[in-house]
């Protein structure tokens, strides 16, 4: 997985994998999803980031992992 900002086109594309991408469809605007062969979503493209998101400084960007972002669902210990 690849994250690449590019100031001068004021883009963010997310590369899911090295996949061919054999389809891209706008979903809202300046939201592409990119399909593969297979018709999964390799990429997401995010167009016009700077009127997306004012102030954004792309040099301090921060990224985190985890083993899971779903909430515990689990019923209280009793």
């Amino acid at each position: 997985m690849r994250l690449r900002v590019d100031c001068k086109a004021d883009a963010l594309y997310l590369h899911l994998d090295d996949s061919d991408i054999v389809e891209s469809v706008e979903v809202a605007p300046g939201i592409l999803l990119d399909y593969n062969q297979a018709e999964h979503v390799v990429g997401v493209e995010m167009l016009s980031l700077s009127t997306r998101s004012p102030g954004l400084d792309v040099s301090d960007m921060r990224f985190e992992t985890g083993t899971s972002s779903a909430p515990d669902t689990s019923p209280p210990a009793e």
